[in-house]
Order: C-alpha cells, then sequence, then structure tokens
C-alpha cells in the first residue's frame, strides 16, 4: 500500500525508513558544521573585546543587536521560519560572544593577555 504525504509517497515502509536516516544522517552533518560555525563566530570575541576596548566601546552595543535582529527578521520571514524563534537563537550566540568577551578582557586586564 502506497502512502503520500505532502508530495512524498513511499512505497513500503523499508523506503520510508531509508528516507529517515538519511535525513537524520543530513541533519547530523549540518549539526556538525554548525557547531563549527558557532566555534569560529566565537573565536572572533577576542579581536571584538580589544578592539572595543581600544576605542572605548562598552560590550553591549545596542545599535549593532537591532540591526541584527532587523536582519534575522527578514532573512527569517524569506525563509519561512519563526521569527522569534531565530531571535532567541540568535540571542543565546550574542549572549555566548558577550560573555567570551568579557572573559577576554578579564584576563587582560589580569595581564594574561
Amino acid at each position: 500500500m502506497s502512502k503520500s504525504f505532502e508530495g512524498i509517497s513511499f512505497k513500503d515502509k523499508k523506503e520510508a525508513e531509508l528516507l529517515l536516516k538519511e535525513c537524520r544522517d543530513r541533519i547530523d552533518e549540518i549539526d556538525n558544521e554548525l557547531f563549527d560555525l558557532i566555534s569560529q563566530r566565537t573565536s572572533l570575541a577576542k579581536d571584538i573585546a580589544l578592539c572595543k576596548e581600544y576605542i572605548g566601546m562598552p560590550i553591549y552595543d545596542k545599535s549593532r543587536e537591532e540591526d541584527i535582529h532587523k536582519k534575522i527578521e527578514k532573512f527569517s520571514e524569506e525563509n519561512g521560519l519563526d521569527v522569534d524563534i531565530v531571535n532567541q537563537i540568535v540571542d543565546m550566540l550574542t549572549i555566548l560572544n558577550k560573555n567570551e568577551q568579557k572573559e577576554i578582557l578579564r584576563r587582560n586586564v589580569n595581564g594574561q593577555y
């Protein structure tokens, strides 16, 4: 018996299980890429923190974060993604970077850089 869901048709359970495995394998690959990108993004915190310190800027840059959220909202709407959830993800990434910047500046003050 063939079942069809939103354009995907399976001739049997084995075919659906195979597609499920392929999708999960691809999600694992994407997760690895995301973790690598998060690591790269966070590694920029040192340069950003030291630049901000030299310029005399605080770690929190309201206008930069507002610009990021405007960009996120546009991207989310264009791609049919939940704006609130994508904003939460970006907020978490921003917190991760700000915490890293604070730690870098703390170490810099203590003479470790």
